[in-house]
């Protein structure tokens, strides 16, 4: 067939534009890292010489670091003055670790994928799992990062509020499962924002365990308790409330770990479920955000679930119509979309 030349060049051109973006990408750690980002977007604008000043940096690495930020459009230049700031949606985004579209955790996990090559390919060969404690650790921290800020972003203003009367029942006090908490950002922010309930985060990775505790230590948290367990066999009965935050598609048996929240679930109780915001077919799914989605559930979530029993693998961009039928056949008889926002589903299923 002979070639197009205007599509040949469009696909060029978008491929020179993702190269830029993946070479990036590390710079984008480094600068999160060295608090060139924050530095910024606190005293923009700057030139080189004093963005090293204020961070304790080698200006030549700095100014080409600049450089790249800029030609990427997550940094302003200003040729007349030579010097550097950031716009509020580009603090918002690299300069605000407290902003709720703060997105350089992304970055962090992506580090992950690239380290876990070998173990990818040899799983597409076999059709084996991987398990998500097998991971490069940066997973782990990248993970917290990206989930992290639109949790405290949207949790307690948004998504709670949004659920059947759970609100009020959280400030009089109830007694809450967080199953798949990881690091506990998730289990934290509640268990801050509702002192007269009492919170239990469970994970069946150890060491995401360990993190959660000295988290909560870290928050001054005195409500809270974490456990491993899998979403299975995790101890307890008579919760009020249980939360899955973006992990019930990488369970290996999510309509098993569905039936148990079922199981221990006080008459009257509710189950939140955050996932991947996802349409319900592949081809309106053919997005940016599907296209994230997809490609770190090719690598991360479906692996994870492979790994497990029954591996159902779900995959990241199931969407609401699959989710509903995992869990009413779980035998929940109430499943609705309690709200949404550009990248997670929320829905609240009841028995």
């Amino acid at each position: 067939m002979e070639l197009n030349e205007e599509k040949l060049n469009a696909l060029l051109g978008q491929v020179v534009t993702e190269m830029g973006a993946a070479a990036n990408g590390p710079l984008i750690l480094i600068g999160d890292k060295l608090g060139l980002f924050e530095s910024l977007a606190a005293n923009g604008p700057m030139n080189s010489t004093e963005l090293a000043d204020e961070t304790n940096t080698s200006e030549r690495y700095v100014r080409e670091w600049l450089s790249a930020q800029a030609a990427s459009g997550y940094v302003t230049y200003d040729a007349k003055s030579n010097s550097f700031s950031m716009t509020p949606e580009q603090a918002a985004v690299f300069g605000n670790k407290n902003s709720p579209v703060f997105m350089t955790g992304a970055f962090y996990a992506i580090t992950s994928v690239y380290n876990d090559i070998p173990k990818i390919e040899n799983a597409f060969g076999t059709g084996e799992g991987v398990a998500w404690g097998d991971h490069n650790t940066c997973l782990f921290c990248g993970t917290e990062k990206f989930f992290s800020p639109s949790y405290e972003g949207n949790l307690i203003n948004n998504w709670i509020p949004a659920l059947d009367g759970v609100e009020e029942k959280l400030k009089k006090g109830i007694k809450v499962a967080d199953i798949g908490c990881g690091h506990a950002a998730s289990t934290i922010i509640m268990a801050k924002a509702y002192p007269n309930s009492t919170f239990v985060g469970f994970d069946y990775h150890d060491k995401s365990i360990e993190q959660a505790k000295a988290r909560a230590k870290e928050a001054k948290v005195n409500n809270i308790s974490f456990e491993v367990a899998t979403a299975k066999d995790f101890r307890g009965e008579g919760y009020d409330f249980i939360t899955f935050f973006d992990c019930l598609h990488d369970m290996g048996d999510p309509v098993g770990a569905c039936a148990h929240v079922k199981e221990v679930l006080s008459p009257g109780g509710s189950c939140m479920i955050v996932e991947p915001f996802a349409m319900d077919s592949l081809e309106d799914n053919l997005n940016p955000v599907g296209r994230a989605f997809y490609a770190f559930s090719t690598t991360i979530c479906t692996p994870c679930s492979l790994n497990q029993e029954v591996g159902l693998a779900l995959g990241a961009q199931a969407g609401e119509k699959r989710l509903r039928e995992v869990v009413t056949s779980a035998g929940f008889g109430s499943f609705k979309r309690a709200t949404e926002t550009p990248f997670n589903l929320i829905l609240e299923a009841k028995p």
